[in-house]
């Protein structure tokens, strides 16, 4: 039996890994290293730990060096036939559990759980079960898995199934429904779905709010918790890494660029997002418009400084977004904007030594999602913020959890309340309590990297 094991003593699952491929025009293949909080987690377990990343393969570059038996060390990724990964990835995943989640549905018109809803469903149960066979093959005997987010809710019980000698965890970076929201599931699914996060010996989840959440569906809907145990583990900035960046030339030569589009003396107003439908981008420009129209005398003295960097474009739903934040940006434009004033400076490229320049020149920070598990950027930017910065939080952002007390919490929904919120932190002194180099960042909790107590788990 024990020939049958793998040698890896610690895994990661999850369908992005921390490298890609691209076919040349040549034919050869060129690799990128990922970025992001996995990345970095995966590098906080040590190059001792005998690790293995298991990912899935996302694109025609990442098939063909499958098929090419081209591959990094540490990394092993699944070519899962595409038609399967698109009906578990786009169907399942990010249209259907994300939206539970988030609690984003049009009720009246959606969800509509049908045939071609079960359709996919057997993709995500087909996918899922890819990765708990191929952890199963690779995990040594008494091995650590750390399976990540809802691509993979049904991952550990089918591991646990395979493999009961492993130890597995499942972390959670999004937020969980509570259970009247959660109902909306069909019964079999929402149980297959508390069954296979359950055959976890350890479930991580990013706040107190969502560990409850998912506690109550499990007293609702499966009997409770059963032997799995439930944990919060909060992910912070890594404030070292964010002000020695924020100091590059590159971000210097791209606060030039900045500071010309916003004008000299001007307050500069900032978000950071994807263009995904939970980050309420299109309220936050109605909360500004507001602003201008209440509070004439912030007119050509305060900048909208807003990147909404286009996140799952397969999606319809998600490209009519991003273009409805273009054409609400590109009125505000047309109604306020003065020869020598932008109201909205509006980028939609992603670029990330440009957001950190946008954190070094923020004066107030504007995080106002509808929903969100976390949200780093209400952390990252009072902590890269030269000058000191105000923080305007929605109050159903993780983030909130822990910085509510020391931000303007907001309603999302509230564009009127958000509206009011923004004068009062653009009138918000440097150095009052406020600065994120003074009084409230020392009052956070420490920053941490995404790693945290969660890695030491697999230790």
């Amino acid at each position: 039996m024990a020939s049958t094991y793998g040698a890896a003593q610690v895994l990661v699952a999850s369908n992005r890994g921390p490298v890609s491929y691209e076919v040349r025009e040549d034919g050869s293949l060129a690799a990128r290293r990922g970025g992001g909080g996995l990345v970095s987690g995966l590098s906080a377990i040590g190059p001792d730990a005998g690790a293995l990343w298991v990912c899935s393969a996302l694109g025609d570059g990442d098939r063909e060096a499958v098929r090419r038996g081209v591959g990094e060390s540490g990394v092993r990724m699944l070519d899962i036939p595409a038609d399967v990964h698109a009906d578990a990835y786009n169907g399942i995943a990010n249209s259907v559990l994300w939206f539970v989640h988030h609690m984003l549905y049009q009720t009246p018109l959606e969800p509509v759980f049908g045939a071609e809803f079960r359709r996919q469903w057997a993709s995500y149960e087909a996918y899922n079960r890819a990765f708990a066979e191929a952890l199963a093959q690779e995990a040594a005997q008494g091995a650590a898995v750390m399976v990540q987010d809802y691509h993979l809710s049904l991952v550990p019980g089918l591991l646990r199934e395979l493999r009961p000698d492993v130890r597995i965890g499942h972390f959670s970076h999004t937020p969980w429904a509570p259970p009247e929201y959660f109902r909306v599931l069909p019964d079999d699914i929402a149980g297959q779905l508390l069954r296979g996060m359950l055959g976890a010996d350890r479930l991580g989840f990013l706040t107190h709010r969502w560990a409850d959440a998912f506690t109550a569906c499990c007293e609702a809907f499966a009997g409770g918790l059963g032997d799995t145990r439930v944990g919060v583990h909060g992910l912070g900035a890594d404030a070292d890494f964010l002000r020695k960046r924020s100091h590059e030339a590159d971000v210097n030569e791209r606060m030039a660029r900045l500071r010309a589009e916003i004008g000299e003396g001007r307050k500069a107003i900032v978000r950071v997002d994807r263009t995904e439908l939970s980050k309420n981008i299109v309220r936050g420009l109605l909360a500004y418009r507001q602003l201008l129209d209440d509070h004439p005398e912030w007119r050509e003295r305060v900048v909208h400084v807003a990147f909404a960097y286009p996140s799952r474009q397969d999606l319809a739903v998600y490209r009519e977004y991003t273009a409805q934040v273009q054409r609400q940006a590109e009125e505000i434009n047309g109604r306020y904007g003065t020869p020598g004033w932008t109201p909205v400076v509006l980028h939609v490229k992603d670029d990330f030594a440009r957001s950190l320049a946008a954190y070094r020149l923020a004066d107030v920070a504007l995080v106002n999602p509808i929903r969100d598990g976390m949200n780093l950027v209400a952390k990252e930017v009072p902590v890269v913020s030269d000058e000191g910065c105000v923080l305007v939080l929605s109050r159903e952002a993780g983030a909130y959890e822990e910085l509510g007390e020391d931000a303007i919490g907001v309603n999302p929904y509230d564009v009127v309340g958000t509206a009011e919120a923004l004068p009062e932190a653009l009138t918000m002194s440097v150095g009052s309590g406020w600065s994120g180099r003074s009084g409230w960042l020392r009052r956070l909790p420490p920053c941490r990297r995404r790693s945290g107590s969660w890695i030491s788990w697999v230790r």
